[in-house]
């Protein structure tokens, strides 16, 4: 089954370990997303693999988030919790190491990718021991609750782990049915004839015990469940109309009304494979059919693919979204964080104050998704 999952790191130095991890599984950071324009105080990118022949194989996304503790307004709660994140190391000492002799090789032989995996899992498991005290814990939680996730425990525990489903909107009603409460809205775009981007839903967290260091127990809620359906990917000028519908669409207290909604604001953007080509408005995979072999002289660079598409030479795929949209990912964040703390959190964008604790830069997304396509006439003929 096709997933995503999500974590969340406190610092620099947790990011970039993370970034050198993934790595070493083929999985790279794409697009930089700042959550805190919605109230959430992270920003964050996608881990995930980038060529055909992985994605074709698993298509597996990390959705990776860190703290952005300069918007904690309280300076000596700031203080604290740099100093908690300081005293910690959610790696394993035997998972380091590995990294280490993984650059020294260049590789790993079969039994060390084997223990690197099991080591790796250490860091990502929900640990239900604290790293501080109750007070400590309740005095995060009061400033945001992500910010006590975050800070309070040993590793960066994956939240959820989203499944990739072909009917969002059945999942949505049939979740009460299960006695599952879903969040409110489904995020993204409307129900359509051509799917496009992401669309998302999700249900409340767990409250899970947990055992503080003065010995006291409480609770905390952090792993929640998550559904997704994904469409095809945009191109920028597709992306900017699907922005300024979503704008215009506002939002909405319940879903069926939302979507009806939506639906008819989006009758603005075109509803078929034809049109979403013709206007330039999607991406798309194109792949020779056995005639269009048979006449591949015929077709020459600059051609227009739709004459050989309807003359049975040419098929042209949606190129899937594999990415994520930050006003659905801050929403599914607030439902399942609370909505009274939003407030407190609200930043600017620092993509470069990102990429430096990455160690690296982001991976532009509409670049991979025009590469994907312009390979693919290249291997008909088309470019």
């Amino acid at each position: 089954m096709e997933r995503h999952g999500a974590i969340r790191v406190g610092t620099a130095e947790e990011l970039s370990t993370l970034r050198r991890i993934f790595a070493i599984m083929g999985m790279y950071p794409v697009s930089y997303y700042d959550l805190s324009q919605a109230g959430v105080p992270v920003h964050s990118t996608a881990f995930r693999p980038i060529d055909e022949a992985s994605l074709s194989r698993n298509p597996f996304r990390m959705f990776t988030s860190l703290l952005r503790l300069e918007l904690i307004e309280n300076a000596a709660l700031r203080q604290r919790a740099a100093e908690i994140l300081s005293q910690r190391d959610i790696f394993t000492s035997r998972c380091r190491q590995l990294l280490d002799e993984y650059d020294e090789q260049g590789g790993f032989s079969a039994a060390q990718a084997e223990e690197f995996v099991r080591e790796t899992l250490e860091t990502f498991r929900w640990h239900r021991q604290a790293t501080v005290d109750e007070e400590t814990y309740r005095s995060l939680h009061r400033e945001h609750r992500l910010i006590a996730d975050v800070v309070c425990f040993p590793g960066c525990h994956i939240n959820h782990l989203t499944p990739r489903t072909l009917d969002i909107d059945r999942v949505q009603a049939m979740m009460p049915e299960c006695g599952i409460t879903p969040k409110t809205l489904i995020e993204g775009p409307p129900r359509r004839e051509v799917p496009i981007l992401l669309r998302q839903t999700s249900f409340k967290a767990l409250e899970e015990q947990v055992l503080f260091v003065d010995e006291k127990q409480g609770t905390h809620t952090a792993r929640f469940g998550e559904i997704e359906q994904r469409g095809v990917a945009l191109t920028p000028k597709g992306r900017r109309l699907y922005d300024e519908l979503l704008h215009k669409a506002g939002t909405g207290k319940d879903n069926f009304t939302h979507q009806l909604h939506l639906r008819e604001v989006f009758n603005a953007f075109p509803d078929s494979e034809f049109l979403l080509r013709q206007q330039g408005l999607a991406w798309f995979r194109y792949r020779l059919t056995p005639s269009g072999e048979a006449h591949r002289q015929a077709i020459h660079p600059g051609d227009d693919p739709q004459p050989l598409i309807e003359r049975g030479w040419v098929i042209a795929q949606p190129i899937t979204y594999e990415d994520f949209l930050p006003v659905s990912a801050a929403g599914i964040f607030q439902s399942n964080l609370g909505n009274e703390t939003l407030a407190r959190s609200h930043g600017n964008a620092s993509r470069d104050a990102f990429e430096q604790a990455l160690g690296c830069a982001v991976r532009d997304e509409f670049s991979l998704y025009q590469e994907a396509e312009e390979r693919s006439k290249r291997r008909c003929g088309l470019l």
